[in-house]
């Protein structure tokens, strides 16, 4: 089963907690076990599985990533339309994740969660939830 969900980001760069959206893909599927995909197709964003419970997180990962990674470093691609900064977080993020699916729920430990990485943004964001039964 595949769907989709769209998200409009409202910064430029954020985290968006989308958990409760995939486990509601999910329990509609009734899907008891299997793998649950979470796939942006886009350059500058990406998925990942952090804690969700406190939100400090979130700006600590922006933070440290906006560290090692500026906005503005002299990069070349920067002359395209001064993103490149976006394109690299991304690249370190990733664009999935795979969440392994036991009795029609998502098998994240306690403080986990499942978050859309937004680095050029705003934007509108598809996201493709992909769940296999198995």
């Amino acid at each position: 089963m595949l769907k989709s969900i769209e998200i409009s980001t409202a910064k430029n760069q954020e985290l968006i907690d989308i958990t409760d959206r995939i486990k509601q893909i999910l329990k509609d599927s009734g899907i008891k076990q299997g793998i649950c995909i979470v796939y942006v197709p886009h350059t500058t964003a990406g998925v990942l599985i952090n804690e969700n419970y406190d939100s400090n997180l979130c700006e600590d990962i922006i933070r440290k990533l906006n560290d090692v990674i500026p906005l503005h470093d002299n990069y070349k691609h920067d002359r395209v339309d001064s993103n490149a900064h976006s394109h690299i977080k991304a690249s370190l993020i990733g664009p999935s994740e795979i969440i392994i699916i036991k009795n029609n729920e998502l098998q994240l430990g306690r403080w986990q969660g499942i978050a859309l990485a937004e680095f050029d943004g705003p934007r509108k964001r598809k996201i493709f939830v992909k769940i296999i039964k198995g």
